[in-house]
């Protein structure tokens, strides 16, 4: 996977692109990631980027000249007619950020980012050049830049041979629908608490039920909306049953 990223300030992703899983798959040639300062392709002599609003109002905005300039220029330089990158515009209006949709672009060969600053973009971008606007949040952040590097460290673990244990990006949290269940591991007792019997049985389909329960559990006590989202088994609604029991 390609991965390029659009943004005014390249260096905030040095480190990140450099350290833990990221840079490790980088090293591994199972991801290259760029970033690209689109104030280098702007047109006029003193480098500007954007510029007043028509019809008043407060801030600045991007304007389109640059951006579609410097995406061009990226897609001229990697791009083929059998790849179509997915140019996706980091935005607080855009589609609320989740695991299926980390799922979805880890399929693809190539993204570009789009990181803005200021009060927004020219709406030409927006309508004209992106292929997805994403949020990861219902608040407002000073730039695209920190929700560009969560949206690809969540997609680059997925990728195949980035994780030591290829079974760990199956059963995260959300992957399956619900919560991830409970992890313990040695010392089995440690200031009086224990690990659940049951994990040191060596009885691996009462492991699979335990952790199966306890992921229903968590997602009924933190997250109940997500229950109406998945298909649940029959055992599934008899735990659920259970639970609502007990908390009566």
């Amino acid at each position: 996977m390609r991965i390029d990223v659009l943004t005014l300030f390249p260096a905030m992703f040095d480190g990140v692109f450099q350290s833990s899983i990221l840079g490790k798959a980088r090293d591994k040639g199972l991801v290259e990631l760029n970033t690209v300062n689109f104030r280098d392709y702007a047109n006029n002599k003193h480098n500007t980027v954007d510029d007043y609003p028509y019809g008043g109002g407060g801030g600045m905005v991007l304007k389109p000249e640059p951006m579609f300039a410097c995406v061009e220029d990226v897609l001229g330089k990697c791009g083929s007619d059998e790849v179509k990158p997915r140019v996706i515009l980091m935005c607080p209006q855009g589609e609320p950020y989740s695991q299926r949709k980390a799922e979805e672009l880890s399929k693809e060969q190539q993204l570009i980012f789009i990181c803005g600053h200021y009060e927004g973009y020219d709406e030409r971008i927006r309508e004209h050049l992106v292929t997805d606007e994403l949020s990861i949040g219902d608040y407002v952040l000073t730039g695209g830049e920190l929700p560009a590097m969560v949206i690809i460290d969540s997609v680059v673990r997925l990728l195949p041979g980035v994780l030591g244990n290829e079974t760990s990006a199956v059963t995260d949290s959300f992957s399956t629908g619900l919560l991830e269940y409970p992890h313990y591991t040695r010392p089995a007792k440690f200031r009086d608490w224990e690990v659940p019997e049951v994990l040191i049985s060596g009885h691996h389909a009462n492991i699979t039920d335990w952790r199966r329960k306890q992921s229903l559990y968590r997602t009924w006590r933190k997250r109940p909306e997500l229950l109406e989202t998945i298909e649940l088994t029959k055992q599934d609604r008899k735990w659920l049953a259970e639970f609502e029991q007990q908390s009566r």
